[in-house]
């Protein structure tokens, strides 16, 4: 760590559940974030702040109006471009030190395992049950803390499934897969800040799980309610016979 960069993270440095060895671990810390929509791009923008050392960016989709009020790391000038392009465009404007790898596909199982198993953790941002059961067998498989948020109207939550731990629950033993049958943001509306919200707490438990700093939402499920400002914690137990991540998964 160099003069410039004791300066640039002397905030996080100063705090003592980080410190100097806490940076050094952002910094040579490898983040998975998948999808780079309402959720990610906060997550993305504060994990490049903070300095996290590899981001891998993924997404399919291509910047368009409709992201522009609430999918913070895009701009006017993103228009039409592939997602990962404008998120690393702009991330390296904050932080040009960063490496920054981009995938523009929608992977499928081999390449998801492929991503999963080359980084120290995931952040799942994506939008649909199916990326995110996809995501999450893919951690299962290679013990990799998974990160997990959601949003939608005045509604969010976050939960941190820390798959180096075999007791861990994982996240189909809180969700039943059943297809793809939900309700997205194009149907029903979002508002801005809420995405803000969710991704800012996955970024935060992102890095409390890389600098081992306080208690995460490990085998934990964080509710918020928007509207009403109100916040509440529920408990996850591992499912013993969930056929991801029980013993009689195939």
């Amino acid at each position: 760590m160099n003069d410039d960069d004791l300066l640039r993270y002397s905030r996080q440095i100063m705090l003592s559940q980080i410190g100097y060895e806490g940076q050094q671990k952002i910094q040579q810390s490898h983040v998975l974030i998948m999808g780079l929509g309402g959720l990610g791009s906060p997550v993305a923008l504060y994990l490049a702040a903070a300095g996290t050392g590899k981001l891998t960016l993924v997404d399919f989709d291509v910047v368009d109006l409709t992201n522009l009020q609430r999918q913070v790391i895009h701009s006017m000038h993103s228009l039409g471009q592939p997602k990962v392009e404008s998120a690393r465009q702009r991330l390296l404007e904050i932080n040009p030190q960063l490496v920054i790898e981009t995938h523009n596909i929608k992977p499928d199982a081999d390449r998801l395992n492929e991503l999963v198993q080359n980084a120290d953790l995931v952040l799942d941002c994506t939008d649909n049950f199916t990326s995110r059961f996809g995501i999450n067998a893919a951690c299962v498989t290679h013990h990799k803390p998974l990160v997990s948020g959601a949003a939608i109207r005045f509604e969010g939550q976050v939960s941190v499934f820390d798959l180096r731990d075999d007791a861990s629950p994982c996240y189909a033993c809180l969700y039943q897969q059943q297809g793809d049958q939900q309700e997205t943001c194009s149907e029903t509306g979002i508002l801005g800040p809420m995405v803000g919200i969710i991704g800012n707490i996955q970024a935060l438990e992102t890095l409390k799980l890389i600098t081992q700093a306080g208690e995460t939402l490990s085998s934990k499920l964080l509710i918020c309610d928007g509207l009403q400002q109100d916040w509440r914690v529920m408990k996850l137990k591992k499912d013993p016979a969930c056929p991801v991540c029980g013993p009689d998964r195939k």
